[in-house]
């Protein structure tokens, strides 16, 4: 008991290298990348509410970045304010599937054309 009480105050395991600015840059990037494509490439109109929410994750892991960079408060409070669009996002999608999937019997996004009138 002693000899593990021992090895954790010596820092074992080895802590990993200290991740910079550019590296949550890089995932913020990524990941806002992989959500334009999916939203741009993909029909299915769950699959591109789900990639605007990758979109907004990546913008607020990109304001909480900064924020933490610069050692202030207002990244999180406009991660706050990009959490409540995305919940507010999430309940017009659900509403607007729902709605077309009852009208259609589809989740193609070319469906909503023919609803115009």
């Amino acid at each position: 008991m002693n000899t593990v009480w021992t090895l954790a105050q010596a820092g074992y395991p080895a802590a990993l290298p200290e991740a910079t600015l550019a590296h949550y840059l890089f995932v913020s990037a990524a990941m806002f990348v992989i959500g334009l494509i999916g939203f741009l490439t993909r029909r299915n109109l769950i699959i591109m509410f789900l990639c605007t929410e990758l979109m907004f994750q990546a913008a607020g892991i990109a304001l909480v970045s900064f924020s933490r960079f610069h050692m202030n408060m207002t990244g999180q409070s406009f991660v706050i304010f990009i959490v409540t669009v995305a919940a507010a996002e999430a309940a017009m999608a659900l509403a607007l599937v729902v709605l077309l999937f009852r009208k259609r019997e589809s989740l193609d996004a070319e469906e909503w054309t023919e609803l115009k009138g």
